[in-house]
């Protein structure tokens, strides 16, 4: 099984990257993850906020397949605890699922087009929280998954 990270636009934070590569390293080499920056779409700023998504959901779709299962980081979607997560993905993995894309929206979220695309809507939080610290958090979360999985101590509940 693949984990794709979807996101439109860079994190320029380094401080940011840095902790999402600290975490990378120290994902198990079976787990194949990975993060795909979309490019942010031009012109952005003369469109409207219908546009933009429209917009940026053809880049978003232009990566997943028809088989692939997508997630959206969603403020309307359902949280779940790290250990619930954790059980999620071991479905998934030992399911028929061969890739999986988290989807991280740009600053005005999904167009109807992702949403009903979407097999799954998921919160990481009630709060808001820049699109380039949920980068941090997912990845973080997903590696917390992996060690929950495999009963490490890094989780304390």
């Amino acid at each position: 099984m693949r984990i794709s990270l979807l996101c439109i636009g860079k994190t320029d934070d380094k401080e940011i990257n840095s902790l999402i590569q600290y975490y990378l390293t120290r994902f198990p080499r079976h787990w194949n993850f990975e993060i795909n920056e979309i490019p942010d779409v031009r012109n952005a700023k003369n469109l409207t906020p219908e546009l933009l998504k429209k917009e940026e959901s053809k880049l978003f779709l232009n990566q997943i397949d028809k088989t692939d299962l997508v997630i959206l980081l969603d403020e309307k979607g359902k949280q779940f605890t790290s250990r619930e997560f954790a059980q999620k993905i071991d479905v998934w993995m030992n399911s028929s699922v061969k890739k999986i894309h988290i989807l991280i929206g740009g600053a005005y979220g999904f167009s109807d087009e992702i949403y009903s695309r979407a097999n799954e809507k998921m919160s990481l939080s009630k709060m808001t929280f820049t699109h380039q610290m949920i980068r941090l958090f997912i990845v973080e979360q997903i590696y917390r998954a992996d060690q929950i999985l495999q009963g490490k101590p890094y989780h304390n509940d």
